[in-house]
């Protein structure tokens, strides 16, 4: 299938759909599941080669039990009684060897989101393991043994924090068992730190090196004595603690898909038509075949899907230089029959002419009567644009793949920088024609995870690692490493999808929200038959509105949303934060011209509507209240309250300087963000200071969540002018001189706080961002008087310093 258009259920890949939904239903409690271990969370222990203590844990897909046994408004979820006892699986997340050392696994690929220091804490935490004892390693890709493995929806902190918790405390709990036996001792005199366990009564102690083995001896605990530490107790959770990898990656060591190398590893280029859907008419193969150093060229016809396999010339060489320099030579002529002929600027003439004449109407969710509201009313009406962006990782796309012939069966062997790595595994496995299996598991498909250079959820989406497979097929069963150059991967992205919004909203005599109406121009799937009505909410979500849920749909006593919907085929697909990083922008811009217009300081107007909740009422297409997804108000409340006090909202400021306010809440974070900005005569937008108020339950390092949060202020204020324009099909930025990305002296200085709350934890690679681009847009208005409803900015004459 091509997913072209970020529909809710299109936005994420199943596997992350499924944690966002659990999450969503855990986020309602208010304290970290201390309870039994399910079924799907069963442990076993087993001594390792030469002794020590292995301990696995079962996990069911997606970790569900953490989720599953969240206690929530209505009491604890049942969970599964404990599973029979199962073989022992030396994947062990846990490993205590005789000598001390301790090795920890993470089972998530990290993406730069800093996951595989932070798996590590929380087990270390719960252990009461000496950091300097621990080793982090990266767990093979198995689903059987580790569920899904997956980083993306910033869902890999929520989904696996009690899972882990309970791992190192299980550990924990058996060494103290362990020693209790060897003194002949209660367990409840012994306590544990730093990687030893003491009886101070006795005045003894021992390294946990040394009952490794004994530990290994006994039985896995029962779930009554897993206990994980009160937060008091905490001695590594919320501290700053450098990466893991960090020592590797300042001095080069080869961590990523691009530092691959095998014997006899080939280089491959791939040539795609710029305009997605065309196919290969004819190219210079012979000619290419004699350049130096290239092997073989050759025309691959895909299966015509965007995210596996599209039509292409592959070029085959000894290395990377050699297959660069044929790729400037190749010649293709292309077949665009059913190519895409989209352009942004019909798309932005059909909104426009949408937007007023209503075409093509489709009504997602109203309630009140909005027009009666309207009548008498103050009200503002605003045209929102906001242009596709693309995902410009730093490490463009690539995979070595080696397709290997055996009588006993093909194999395939991936080397890959993915987010979804048993996605990836599978697709490729899929399109070189591998025996599936019993369960379509494609036992003879191994996928070696890389460390990504960045991916935003570009790397969600893994044609890269199909047409590498493809490749190494085609060339005859040897090793390739596929490149993508800068251009490639511009020009063949899964985007952000533009889109436009239509608003209208109504404040009474007291500078009260009392309407508001919203028109979303959006997009459906150029390549596929829509639906009857359009894809649901497919439209929403393209054109920036993660659901007809999304804020201030439950917190306006009147409410419309529309949706209008014209096909495209330009690929696009989720980017940092996706449908809230357009949905924040049109939103908190918009609450700030109703705000401005009624006369009200807009962090009091905020607060106002925040005290303004709804009963929830289920919009047409089945939609019920509560899809934004757990929003808890008196947590908005709190991060706003705080984001003022602590960054001097009102107060002086220096000479030219004004400040902007927004509220967020996405992928179960809350935040506040205020902006404090100049501009210039000739309309160049300084951001010197963000302060960003977050409530993400409790911390797991410090030190990576500043980072998270400082990388999206800086990320959302680069996007506030980038944009990639489609036109016949094709995109015209092909590389950073046109496509250009913030350089590091506008780094603005970033005061960030995390409220201290008792809420389950949430990830944060995407909630930080959203709020900051309207914070922006705001304090330029404050600044210019001028109001942004377009995006980039530089479409308005504004550029950023």
């Amino acid at each position: 299938m091509n997913s072209v258009i970020n529909t809710e259920n299109e936005y994420y890949p199943p596997a992350i759909l499924e944690q966002i939904a659990l999450m969503e239903r855990e986020s309602q409690g208010s304290a970290p599941v201390t309870g039994p271990v399910s079924r799907r969370n069963f442990m076993k222990v087993s001594a390792g080669a030469g002794g020590g203590l292995v301990l696995a844990f079962g996990l069911g897909l997606g970790e569900k039990a953490d989720a599953q046994q969240a206690p929530g408004p209505g009491g604890p979820r049942p969970g599964g009684a404990p599973a029979a006892p199962q073989p022992i699986n030396t994947n062990a997340y846990v490993r205590i060897a005789p000598d001390g050392r301790i090795t920890l696994v993470s089972k998530n690929p990290e993406i730069g989101q800093g996951i595989k220091t932070a798996f590590g804490i929380i087990m270390a935490e719960e252990l009461d393991a000496k950091w300097s004892d621990v080793t982090i390693e990266q767990a093979p890709i198995d689903s059987a043994t580790y569920g899904q493995q997956f980083a993306g929806g910033s869902t890999s902190i929520p989904s696996a924090y009690n899972t882990l918790r309970n791992a190192g405390a299980a550990a924990r709990a058996m060494l103290v068992a362990a020693a209790a036996k060897q003194w002949d001792v209660p367990e409840s005199e012994i306590t544990t730190s730093e990687s030893v366990v003491r009886h101070a009564a006795s005045n003894r102690s021992l390294t946990y090196g040394a009952l490794a083995t004994a530990a290994a001896a006994l039985p896995a605990p029962t779930t009554a004595q897993v206990k994980v530490k009160d937060r008091k107790d905490w001695k590594l959770m919320g501290k700053r603690i450098s990466g893991f990898d960090n020592p590797a990656l300042v001095t080069g060591k080869p961590l990523f898909g691009v530092d691959v190398q095998l014997p006899n590893m080939k280089v491959a280029v791939y040539e795609k038509c710029p305009a997605v859907g065309g196919k290969v008419a004819s190219a210079n193969l012979d000619e290419i075949r004699k350049l130096p150093g290239v092997v073989d060229a050759f025309i691959l016809e895909g299966n015509g899907q965007v995210a596996a396999l599209m039509p292409g010339v592959a070029i085959v060489a000894n290395n990377t230089w050699a297959a660069l320099s044929a790729k400037k030579k190749l010649k293709v002529t292309w077949d665009e029959t059913n190519a895409s002929k989209d352009s942004w600027t019909a798309l932005t003439a059909f909104a426009k002419e949408a937007a007023a004449k209503g075409a093509g109407l489709q009504e997602l969710k109203k309630v009140g009567d909005v027009d009666a509201a309207f009548q008498g009313a103050k009200t503002v009406e605003a045209f929102y644009t906001f242009g596709f962006v693309s995902h410009a990782t730093l490490e463009p796309q690539n995979t070595t793949a080696w397709y290997q012939k055996d009588p006993a069966g093909d194999k395939l062997e991936i080397w890959g920088s993915v987010q979804i790595p048993d996605s990836a595994r599978t697709a490729a496995a899929n399109v070189v024609g591998l025996a599936a299996g019993e369960r379509r598991n494609f036992p003879n498909a191994t996928l070696h995870q890389m460390r990504i250079g960045g991916g935003f959820g570009r790397r969600i989406n893994n044609e890269y690692a199909v047409e590498a497979a493809a490749i190494s097929k085609q060339a005859g069963g040897v090793p390739v490493k596929l490149m993508y150059t800068r251009e490639d991967d511009l020009t063949h992205d899964f985007y952000r999808a533009g889109g436009f919004q239509a608003l209208k909203g109504a404040v009474d005599e007291k500078g009260k929200l009392t309407a508001w109406a919203g028109h979303v121009i959006s997009f459906n799937d150029g390549f596929a038959a829509a639906p009857p009505g359009g894809r649901q909410p497919g439209g929403v979500q393209g054109g920036g509105w993660p659901s007809p849920n999304e804020f201030p749909a439950e917190y306006t006593p009147n409410y419309r949303l529309t949706q209008t919907l014209t096909p495209i085929k330009t690929p696009c697909g989720p980017w940092r934060a996706p449908g809230s990083n357009t949905a924040a922008w049109v939103v908190q811009s918009f609450m700030h011209e109703l705000s401005t217009a009624a006369k009200r300081d807009h962090a009091e107007f905020l607060l106002e509507v925040f005290g303004q909740k709804q009963a929830p009422v289920v919009a047409p297409g089945g939609f019920g209240g509560g899809g934004g997804g757990g929003l808890i108000p008196e947590r908005a409340v709190a991060t706003i309250k705080a984001v003022v006090e602590r960054s001097g909202w009102g107060k002086p400021l220096p000479k030219g300087h004004f400040q902007g306010l927004a509220f967020h809440f996405s992928h179960q974070g809350h935040f506040a963000e205020v902006a404090e900005v100049s501009v210039d005569s000739k309309k160049k937008v300084t951001l010197h200071k963000m302060t960003v108020v977050g409530d993400i339950g409790p911390i797991v390092n410090m030190s990576s969540a500043e980072n998270q949060v400082q990388g999206a202020v800086i990320d959302a204020f680069s996007t506030l002018a980038l944009e990639v324009n489609i036109e016949n099909g094709r995109i015209k930025e092909q590389n950073f001189d046109t496509y250009k990305l913030a350089r590091m002296p506008i780094a603005p200085v970033v005061d960030v706080h995390f409220l201290d709350t008792t809420y389950p934890p949430t990830g944060l690679g995407e909630p930080a961002l959203p709020p900051a681009g309207p914070a922006i847009c705001n304090a330029i208005y404050a600044a210019t008087r001028e109001r942004i409803r377009t995006l980039p900015i530089t479409r308005q004459g504004f550029s950023i310093a």
